[in-house]
């Protein structure tokens, strides 16, 4: 009876939201008591709504309440702490509503911490310890602790179901095998389980080579927008830059113009001022004489006129000739400039499409115009490396898994869900999106170029794994003097220029797929039109004389 006083008291003084001892309690103004540590950290969370709730009745508080320790509390915690509380087990090793409960504990159940797969119990770890000391229960299967174990139990026999019916694909007991499911295709449980695992791992390993993949993808992805930040940034900065230079330009052009201007108003004003001058000096010298004249002419004594005529010296004539220009003089340099700036308006009118055009983000889901030079080929090229994971036994792969080499002897490669299987293939280990171009280089005779779905068969019949026999492939086979092109079992012959080097292009948006013999030009063997479904991998098959080779060339 005491002990049960005292798990009373700890669940009197035990924080409902760390389930442990107050540790620094805290009240607040709804009654409720809390660590100081724990109820911050609440609240913390409740930051962004400015709105603060009790844990337990859901009382709101605005604004956020200030909390001081609860001494009283805090000194009744550490004198139950030392009459014995703590031998008591923490509240958070009792079960609540989300653990799975001890089975076997009275009153108040403690977490399970195993459950016995043929006791079909769970157990804390008090009632646990027979498991580990009787001989009889050592071989029992211990597990997790669930929740779930009746599911283990055959709800019409009330038996533990141990074996797997693969007829009707369903768990059960060894009653079951004896009446409805006699006779069927029956299994252990664990023999099951371990087949089933096989295949689960392989379904790992396929996600796993497809997030490797989607990561490739996505770094890939990441550099281009890098690139393009990178070329953005470089043509805003030089364009900024000649922008600046030809409003240097034009700015020197301008004070070319008014410097000139300047300089020939100072010189044409002088030279006016300076005939002015000279105009002017006439005048007077003509006003002067012209005085002289009249009072001679007022002289009344003819003998003085007379004697006084002589000395007067004669009007002297005007060698000057004044051209009066009209009242417009730098009109022309108006004009001049004005045609500059006309004829400045039309090529920035007629160039300026092109700077917009050439700055504008191309639609890659809109069907593009295929390249015409290897140099425009060149611009998509890819790097791809074939995938170890999927290559035939026979097939060597080599100069940093680029090239391929059929072989007589086994190679030793790991068993792979992806290995192809009785047929000479192996596929790329990069998906295949966008607009990609890629070349071949092939020695000896028999080998196929070829694309297809991750998810074409690895083992099977002829006609579901071979490149080009299905519809989740397209193969070009090359033989000494011919190519043929081979989609879903149905062959085209191909005429063209025999070449070892094979190019292939693909705008997978747009549904093409191109294969050209390279030499010295580029020449189109076949083109494919039609809606890709999925990524695709790039893929070669050699055929079984050992010796041929194929590679994928290093384009940059």
């Amino acid at each position: 009876m005491a002990q049960k006083g005292v798990q009373l008291d700890r669940e009197t003084f035990s924080c409902s939201i760390c389930l442990d001892l107050l540790n620094d309690p805290v009240t607040t103004s709804c009654g409720h008591n809390y660590c100081m540590n724990c109820i911050k950290s609440h609240w913390d969370g409740e930051d962004r709504k400015n709105i603060y709730s009790c844990p337990q009745c859901r009382q709101t508080f605005t604004p956020r309440p200030v909390l001081l320790k609860n001494t009283m509390l805090a000194d009744l915690v550490e004198e139950l702490k030392k009459t014995g509380l703590q031998a008591a087990p923490a509240d958070h090793c009792y079960a609540g509503a989300q653990d799975v409960a001890c089975d076997f504990c009275t009153g108040r159940k403690l977490k399970a911490i195993k459950s016995c797969l043929v006791c079909l119990a769970s157990y804390c770890d008090q009632h646990l310890q027979a498991h580990y000391d009787v001989p009889q229960l050592k071989k029992h299967k211990l597990v997790e602790p669930s929740k779930k174990l009746q599911d283990n139990v055959c709800s019409r026999h009330d038996e533990v179901m141990k074996i797997f019916c693969r007829t009707d694909q369903q768990l059960i007991c060894y009653l079951c095998l004896m009446e409805e499911h006699k006779g069927h295709d029956t299994v252990s449980a664990a023999a099951e389980r371990t087949e089933r695992q096989k295949k689960l791992m392989g379904s790992q390993q396929n996600i796993q080579q497809r997030i490797q993949d989607r990561e490739k993808d996505v770094k890939l992805l990441q550099q281009q927008v890098e690139a393009i930040n990178d070329s953005a940034d470089k043509a805003v900065e030089d364009s900024e830059k000649i922008f600046s230079e030809l409003i240097c330009l034009m700015e020197k052009r301008s004070s070319d113009v008014k410097q000139q201007v300047r300089s020939q108003q100072q010189s044409e004003v002088s030279r006016v001022k300076e005939l002015q001058e000279k105009l002017e000096q006439e005048i007077t010298e003509l006003k002067r004489k012209h005085a002289e004249l009249k009072k001679l002419s007022h002289t009344e004594d003819h003998n003085q006129f007379l004697h006084n005529y002589p000395s007067l010296s004669p009007v002297s004539q005007s060698t000057s000739s004044i051209d009066i220009c009209p009242l417009s003089y730098f009109e022309d340099v108006t004009v001049a400039v004005l045609e500059v700036r006309d004829k400045l308006q039309d090529v920035l009118r007629e160039k300026w499409t092109n700077v917009l055009l050439a700055g504008t983000e191309v639609d890659d889901s809109l069907p593009q115009p295929e390249p015409k030079t290897r140099a425009d080929f060149l611009k998509y090229s890819r790097e791809i490396t074939l995938d170890p994971n999927t290559a035939y036994i026979h097939l060597l792969l080599s100069e940093g898994n680029r090239k391929a080499t059929r072989m007589r002897q086994q190679q030793s490669y790991s068993s792979q869900p992806d290995r192809f299987i009785g047929c000479s293939q192996v596929l790329s280990r990069e998906s295949l999106t966008g607009r990609c171009y890629w070349e071949v280089e092939r020695r000896g005779v028999g080998i196929c170029v070829a694309v297809a779905y991750k998810n074409i068969s690895r083992a099977g019949s002829w006609y579901e794994c071979v490149f080009g026999l299905n519809d989740k492939s397209w193969a070009l086979r090359c033989d000494k003097n011919s190519y043929s092109l081979w989609y879903n079992n149905v062959q085209t012959l191909i005429s063209g220029p025999v070449s070892s080097r094979i190019g292939v292009y693909l705008d997978h948006s747009a549904g093409i797929l191109s294969f050209y013999s390279v030499s010295e030009t580029m020449t189109l063997l076949h083109r494919v039109q039609i809606t890709f479904s999925q990524p695709l991998y790039a893929g070669l098959r050699l055929y079984y004389s050992p010796g041929g080779t194929a590679e994928f060339c290093k384009l940059k």
